[in-house]
């Protein structure tokens, strides 16, 4: 195995199938060594629809802070799962909340999946998300090891 191949195995990007496209050139997950670096996460569906928004016949729209957090978690959920981690795994989070009032319901949801124990943590305001719909987006960086080589793959890498 050569340097080169040995550095393409510690750093890797992947856009998953079956999931939302991300808006941009930009993966779901970048692995860096035993880092994995989760792009900004929403709660947008592979059919570009939203969990947590509803709109009704006259146009009215409800979004739900809670529906919408716990569906970027799950989403984050299945990012790291691709990159053969969990969110126990997850050492570092940041959260964008377009509005702090939101903060309670996120708040709520997000101590379902973490604790004292979980991820170091930021939460910001910020003035608005790629879509109106969105109240809230989170990045997170993941700490999995890689699985070590065997015997046969280090004598071939000498």
């Amino acid at each position: 195995m050569t340097n080169t191949h040995t550095a393409a195995a510690a750093s890797s990007a992947q856009v998953i199938e079956g999931l939302a496209v991300p808006r941009g050139r930009f993966p779901h997950y970048r692995r860096a060594g035993d880092f994995i670096y989760v792009s900004g996460t929403s709660s947008r569906r592979a059919d570009n629809s939203f969990v947590g928004v509803e709109v009704d016949g006259f146009g009215t729209t409800a979004l739900d802070i809670e529906a919408q957090t716990r569906a970027v978690i799950e989403n984050m959920r299945a990012i790291l799962q691709q990159a053969g981690a969990d969110l126990s795994d997850v050492v570092e989070i940041s959260s964008f909340l377009v509005n702090m009032n939101d903060f309670g319901g996120y708040n709520r949801v997000y101590a379902e999946y973490f604790d004292e124990q979980g991820p170091a943590r930021t939460t910001v305001a910020v003035h608005q998300l790629p879509h109106p719909h969105l109240l809230i987006e989170i990045k997170a960086v993941a700490y999995k090891p890689q699985a070590q080589k065997s015997e046969l793959e280090k004598g071939a890498s000498r």
